[in-house]
């Protein structure tokens, strides 16, 4: 949860983020600012671009997409999509919670292989950015759980690709066990890493 401060919110108001850096260089995690409630609510801003060039991010959003998960325990992931159609993706949970999994997938990186997890959920105002050559997935952790993207590549099925979820190389530590997936994921091998080129 963001710092709590009173705003007027006047017009043109440059309102905060709070960008930092995870341990998967490049990969951020964006906290927005929650100002004090009023009797109708509270106001802020979900996107920037301006803050994001000075960060020196990808800021040409393309496309968004939307999820909706019905059940608790559900898995999505673990997606990519392939040069030259690598995609940056910007995720937050607008209804629910996730346990939100990124994989560098990035070969020269001194994280290669590496991955963490950040909760989003609909109170705590987080959202990722996720670079190029970074696996994404996520497990829903209550029902109807709703997740919004935004992407700086349109989907081409032709180079989407993934990661078996239950990959040993990575022994990702999945909250729920026993996860609902769809047929499309259950099918995707393991990490071939001798065999992948993401650079």
């Amino acid at each position: 949860m963001g710092r709590k401060v009173c705003h007027s919110h006047s017009r043109g108001e440059n309102l905060f983020m709070k960008f930092s850096e995870t341990e998967l260089k490049g990969l951020y995690v964006i906290e927005l600012e929650r100002p004090e409630m009023d009797e109708r609510g509270f106001f802020t801003r979900i996107w920037d671009k301006k803050k994001f060039q000075d960060k020196g991010l990808n800021s040409n959003l393309v496309q968004i997409s939307f999820s909706f998960n019905k059940t608790r325990g559900t898995i999505r992931g673990m997606h990519f999509q392939k040069k030259p159609f690598a995609e940056v993706k910007l995720v937050r949970c607008t209804r629910g919670k996730i346990f939100d999994v990124i994989i560098d997938l990035r070969t020269k990186s001194n994280t290669f292989m590496k991955w963490i997890s950040v909760e989003l959920n609909s109170d705590n105002l987080k959202m990722l950015y996720i670079p190029e050559g970074f696996a994404h997935g996520f497990q829903t952790l209550e029902d109807n759980t709703e997740v919004s993207y935004q992407m700086t590549q349109y989907y081409m099925p032709e180079f989407a690709e993934g990661i078996r979820w239950d990959d040993t190389q990575f022994n990702i530590d999945w909250p729920i066990k026993f996860p609902i997936l769809s047929e499309k994921d259950k099918k995707y091998s393991d990490f071939d890493s001798g065999n992948f080129q993401n650079e």
